[in-house]
């Protein structure tokens, strides 16, 4: 399309229509979007090594190589190459090796890159992806986590058939609590087991055993021969699934130990540079649906723990320890943004940078992430309203810049300029904030149709970072609503758990109060309004239009309807009910019902649209196809889109998010004023 554009411009003609497409961001361009992840400085603090995630229009799939910036000289270069992904760099200890994993040869392993030389070598035949490599203080040894299946009871059903007949597949036998998950299907019997693997290749050596999942990072002791991990090992771990603590694994030996002892997670631990320290987070769990992850220190000397981010009311997470061992990195989210702090040992909290994020391409999530090297200096994902993550350093309160992943694309564009919003909840007063995304070419003077998007979670948060699906709603005339109703994380623990068994219940109320702030503003057509969002979003949408005819038409994507079927049917029974719930349904059937859209559908008029994935068990597609078959014998205007192949991340691939986010205006289009 860009050389066609050339091409018409070169020889003087170029219809209006055409260049007016080329300066919006269109739903094609969606595969020419790039992002920076995973930043990792090297341990003299002169380079940073990162993920730079792309897209492959021939196999619609995400890929990813590894880039090195150079902080003196700011020369970009790259590490690896190809139509592969290649993810999760770390450094060796003295800087001159990198490892990482590649599914370059069809199958997830550990590589190792010399990068003076530019030599690289596959370390592992593995038959399960790897995952949280981390290398030994010598740079010998490599550890790393990774499922292994075991002996699971079968139940024969069928004879022996003779040779060469060609039967139906037999019965599955299954007897787990959580048999299957969200994006990964019906699971093989396996357990997360830590491996240990020579940084000059091999047989990789198991060093865990038990029937636990042993995941998460893992932080070497600096005199190399601990291993410390959290893992969930207590006996009822099926049924109280948060209930995780930090251990510590004897290389030599193998035996375990446990450090902490609480009910609740203790998660991430990172050991602290002399070795006397160990940071990690957690909470003490009280089954509420939103509790906040605090900072802890536990002193290997003394046995004792204390909680270093009392004073500060947002969840934190991502610990790391300068290298100087001074302070305590982490990273929360405030009011929509994701910042960066750290925290002395005696608890004084500062807050060193903000806008980490944009690493959630479809909605404006909080992903980010960032490192932390010598000097305190931090390399991070930086986030904007306009571009997707690129990579940046801070060095001495200097925030710098080093990529610019997307300007070949959105250099020569007309974005949607978004601008913040708070205004008063009409339930109880209470403060709420939103974003408003205005169409590129604004104009003050014109009526515009509304668009409300929803977030899920619903222990999220939407934040003044890029999303493709909001700006390709705004590029074709939307103003565009996304806001953080009560529930949302980010705003402190009482704020998110106003919704603790109440949800959905006051969200309307802070919605349909955003709505009417920006109506307020004059430049929206009220009877060209429409309401979207996905799981907790869908959630809402479909609570919203049972409330409400105010909306000319609605998506309701990947929602739960009926919260009975949902807590027996979706993929962590264990703790959705317990949770998000006063107990199990059969014991509290009034009150599950009293929560479910599917009780206000008879009040329904508002023409309805379902989307959902086939293959999505976090919110069963059953849950909308009950809705929809509901609106039907209603004689609503409904209709229900099923993604073939989808889990609940219904815009994972590429041609998914533009299918969803074209899918979800046709039906606004066919819903206008102008068509009805």
């Amino acid at each position: 399309m860009k050389k066609l554009l050339f091409l018409a411009l070169c020889i003087g003609w170029a219809s209006p229509s055409f260049s007016q497409k080329e300066e919006m961001f269109t739903p094609e361009e969606v595969f020419e979007l790039e992002y920076a992840s995973s930043p990792e400085i090297s341990p003299d603090g002169k380079s940073v090594i990162y993920q730079r995630n792309f897209k492959d229009i021939m196999a619609d799939a995400n890929r990813s190589n590894l880039w090195l910036v150079n902080l003196e000289t700011k020369l970009h270069v790259p590490v690896t190459t190809g139509q592969q992904s290649d993810r999760d760099p770390a450094w060796s200890p003295d800087g001159t090796r990198i490892t990482f994993i590649s599914d370059r040869d069809g199958k997830s392993q550990v590589y190792l890159k010399w990068l003076a030389g530019g030599q690289e070598a596959r370390l592992t035949n593995l038959t399960n992806s790897p995952s949280n490599l981390s290398w030994s203080p010598d740079g010998k040894w490599i550890a790393f986590t990774m499922p292994v299946e075991y002996a699971h009871e079968k139940m024969d059903a069928l004879p022996k058939k003779p040779e060469g007949a060609k039967w139906a597949d037999p019965p599955v036998y299954i007897d787990q609590l959580q048999y299957r998950y969200d994006g990964r299907g019906y699971l093989k019997p396996t357990h997360t087991q830590i491996f240990l693997l020579s940084s000059d290749g091999g047989t990789p050596r198991q060093l865990t055993f038990d029937a636990f999942d042993h995941g998460g990072r893992l932080s070497w002791h600096p005199d190399g021969t601990k291993i410390y991990f959290s893992a969930n090992r207590h006996p009822d771990h099926v049924f109280e699934p948060l209930n995780s603590e930090v251990y510590s694994l004897d290389i030599a030996s193998g035996d375990i130990d446990q450090v902490t002892d609480r009910n609740g997670p203790d998660q991430g631990p990172a050991v602290s540079p002399d070795g006397r320290y160990i940071a990690y987070t957690g909470f003490d769990d009280r089954y509420q649906g939103y509790q906040l992850r605090k900072l802890y220190v536990h002193d290997m000397h003394t046995g004792e723990s204390k909680c270093l981010s009392e004073s500060l009311d947002r969840s934190v997470g991502n610990v790391q320890w300068q290298p100087e061992g001074h302070h305590i990195f982490f990273q929360y989210d405030d009011e929509g943004v994701t910042k960066i702090g750290k925290a002395s040992l005696n608890g004084n909290i500062e807050t060193v940078a903000s806008d980490v994020g944009g690493m959630s391409l479809g909605r404006p999530y909080s992903a980010g992430t960032f490192d932390v090297g010598k000097g305190g200096i931090c390399a991070y994902t930086l986030s904007k309203t306009d571009r997707p993550a690129d990579l940046a350093v801070l060095d001495k309160n200097m925030v710098i810049q080093l990529t610019e992943l997307n300007e070949d694309l959105f250099g020569h564009k007309k974005l949607g300029v978004v601008e913040e919003i708070w205004w008063a909840s009409s339930h109880d007063g209470r403060k709420v904030q939103g974003w408003i995304c205005k169409p590129p070419d604004f104009d003050l003077d014109k009526k515009y149709p509304l668009l409300l998007e929803i977030h899920g979670g619903p222990f999220a948060n939407y934040g003044p970072r890029f999303s493709a699906e909001i700006q390709l709603y705004a590029a074709a005339g939307y103003v565009v609503l996304y806001t953080n109703p009560r529930g949302s994380t980010s705003y402190g623990e009482e704020f998110g758990n106003l919704i603790h068994h109440n949800y959905p219940g006051n969200d309307y109320d802070d919605l349909m109060s955003g709505v009417d702030a920006v109506i307020e503003k004059g430049y929206i057509d009220e009877d060209e309004m429409y309401v979207t969002g996905g799981s907790g979003g869908g959630v809402l949408t479909s609570w919203i239009v049972g409330k409400t005819d105010r909306f000319r038409a609605a998506v309701v994507a990947k929602p739960v309807i009926n919260w009975y079927s949902f807590v027996l049917h979706a993929d962590n029974p264990a703790f959705f009910y317990k949770y998000w719930f006063p107990g199990p349904p059969w014991e509290h059937q009034d009150h599950y019902m009293k929560r479910s859209p599917i009780s206000l559908v008879g009040n329904v008029k508002t023409p309805t649209m379902l989307l959902t994935g086939e293959e999505d068990f976090r919110t069963p597609i059953s849950e909308s196809e009950q809705y929809y078959t509901a609106l039907k014998l209603n004689k609503v205007d409904a209709a229900l889109v099923r993604i073939p192949g989808a889990s609940h991340g219904i815009a994972n691939k590429p041609s998914q998010l533009i299918a969803k986010v074209n899918t979800i205006r046709n039906w606004f289009e066919k819903h206008q004023k102008t068509k009805t």
